[in-house]
């Protein structure tokens, strides 16, 4: 388990004075939280520890909610190029209608803005996953029973209804891993929440491979990968009982010694006087409103209420739609499309590529997720931003030279190619970074609600990817490409001068960083922490 260690902090032992008369034992240099390198120094931590490995299994569950969406976003990718869904719907997978067959997932996401904050806020984080895994499940039975009648309107209603669980599901799943993690390991187990994105896309893409050898007039073909999307929710529904609550829910609904407990048991291993027991304890008190905008469902006043506020919830926001249009939506959803500018329209070999490109995807997700501590937040997206840029590049000249001479087979699989190159720098950063970064930057009474605001930027920045790129793809082609290129530049340029960097903190200690008059600029500052024999603070000062 990768997190903050001590080769994260540059560190000289010596014997001094301190300004405050008591000798200094270590001097570190580090650009977040003091309190929490003191921790370090004072209480290693113990990533394998029996209770940790129980913590990582309650984290499992709820990045269940990110394996359903993977396995929608890679599912109708492959449906549209079947040949029993395109008889049945009378589909194709570019165009209008497989715009709009699409997009209804999207809609439905988009209409459970309202609920996402209730269901959530007030019943918990848990049961803000099974609610939203309950609608996914009616939703997969009303889209598998449009079978009978071959009915397109039954099918876009189950498809509202799966996109308005997700919605929901998407929203408590990340918030519970962020909240539930050790403070030292947040970014990577947070990291890891999306990276299940790919084991629902890997699943998604196996299945559909294997029900492509039903005949091209049985509609199993689409209807047995379809019934499969309910298994993740299933096991969801089933396991969240069993979860212990968010401990920071718990204190800010004034069940203070349940959370102490849970924090004793997951982050103490045990030892009640445990320093990171009592430093989170004092951190969810010094925060806990009774009155705060959480305890009403219609009030969104916290998302705006100050400069903070805005900025924070901008940075969730920017990060959630950046995620989104940085060319991924074609890659996932229109493969089809865009495989078909390569020549490629075979749709075996569509779905072979599929499934080679979610793994490929997955495995270097979880590479990313392992570096966002290590690394930090702002220099993955940076890097991943410009990567992609040139890939863009690259994918646009390959695919224009082929359309020119479509006997150019070597322009063909370059294209091909680069596909796989994409994949693999947006999981490193993208992946990890859009569970993760958009859910920590929130503070504790605007996360469920800000959480519904992200989904409801995702769902809105899908609606483009959904209704522009097909289109695009029929009407201009391998020219489409071009918009990536320009646009992943714009998008590396906000991230350097606006988005602030968050590793090394607590959740509550992001505070200071917002409250800022440059939180950009606070959040890379160094400070020199001097630290006594026991791990107390001694002095600090800016390096």
């Amino acid at each position: 388990m990768a997190g903050i260690t001590e080769k994260d902090l540059v560190a000289t032992h010596e014997e001094s004075a301190s300004p405050v008369g008591r000798k200094v034992a270590d001097v570190q240099v580090v650009t977040g939280s003091e309190d929490l390198a003191a921790a370090l120094a004072k209480e290693p931590p113990q990533p394998w520890a029996i209770n940790s490995i129980k913590l990582y299994a309650c984290c499992f569950i709820a990045f269940l909610c990110s394996t359903m969406n993977g396995y929608d976003g890679s599912l109708m990718g492959a449906l549209l190029v079947m040949p029993a869904y395109k008889a049945d719907f009378d589909s194709n997978y570019v165009g209008v209608k497989a715009a709009y067959i699409s997009a209804m997932y999207q809609i439905g996401g988009v209409s459970a803005l309202p609920f996402v904050g209730p269901a959530v806020d007030t019943w918990g984080r848990k049961m803000g996953m099974f609610i939203g895994c309950a609608i996914i499940v009616l939703g997969t039975i009303i889209q598998a029973t449009s079978e009978i009648n071959t009915s397109l309107p039954q099918y876009l209603a189950g498809r509202f209804f799966l996109g308005f669980g997700i919605s929901i599901a998407a929203s408590a799943g990340p918030a519970y891993v962020v909240e539930i993690a050790h403070p030292l390991y947040r970014g990577t187990l947070t990291g890891l929440y999306n990276c299940f994105w790919f084991t629902g896309s890997i699943l998604s893409a196996g299945v559909t491979r294997g029900s492509i050898m039903f005949p091209d007039d049985d509609s199993r073909q689409w209807m047995v990968p379809t019934v499969f999307q309910a298994f993740f929710s299933g096991v969801v529904i089933i396991f969240c009982f069993f979860l212990p609550e968010s401990p920071r829910w718990l204190c800010v609904n004034n069940r203070d010694e349940e959370a102490r407990q849970i924090l004793i048991k997951y982050h103490g291993h045990g030892n009640p006087d445990s320093v990171y027991v009592e430093l989170q304890m004092r951190e969810f008190k010094e925060v806990n409103s009774d009155d705060g905008a959480d305890k009403r469902f219609w009030d969104y006043s916290a998302l705006f209420r100050n400069r903070a506020s805005c900025y924070r919830i901008a940075c969730n926001v920017t990060i959630s739609v950046f995620g989104q249009w940085a060319g991924n939506g074609v890659v996932s959803y229109f493969l089809g499309g865009l495989l078909s500018t390569a020549g490629i329209t075979n749709a075996k070999t569509v779905l072979d590529i599929n499934l080679g490109l979610a793994f490929v995807q997955c495995f270097f997700a979880v590479c990313g997720a392992s570096l966002v501590d290590r690394l930090g937040r702002r220099p993955l997206l940076l890097f991943t931003n410009l990567s992609l840029c040139i890939i863009w590049v690259a994918i646009t000249v390959c695919t224009g030279v082929y359309e020119g001479d479509d006997s150019n087979i070597a322009a063909a699989r370059a294209s091909v190619g680069f596909i796989f190159v994409f994949g693999i720098f947006y999981s490193i950063g993208f992946t990890p970074l859009q569970a993760l970064y958009p859910v920590e930057v929130l503070s504790f009474e605007q996360r469920a609600k800000g959480m519904a605001f992200s989904s409801l930027a995702v769902n809105a920045a899908g609606l483009l990817n959904q209704f522009a790129w097909p289109i695009a793809l029929e009407k201009i082609k391998w020219k489409t490409y071009i918009i990536f290129i320009i646009w992943c530049f714009v998008q590396a340029t906000v991230i350097y001068f606006f988005i602030p960097e968050t590793k090394g903190r607590t959740l509550e200690e992001l505070e200071e960083i917002f409250e800022a008059p440059n939180p950009r600029k606070a959040s890379t500052q160094k400070k020199k922490i001097e630290v006594d024999h026991q791990g107390n603070v001694l002095h600090v000062e800016s390096a």
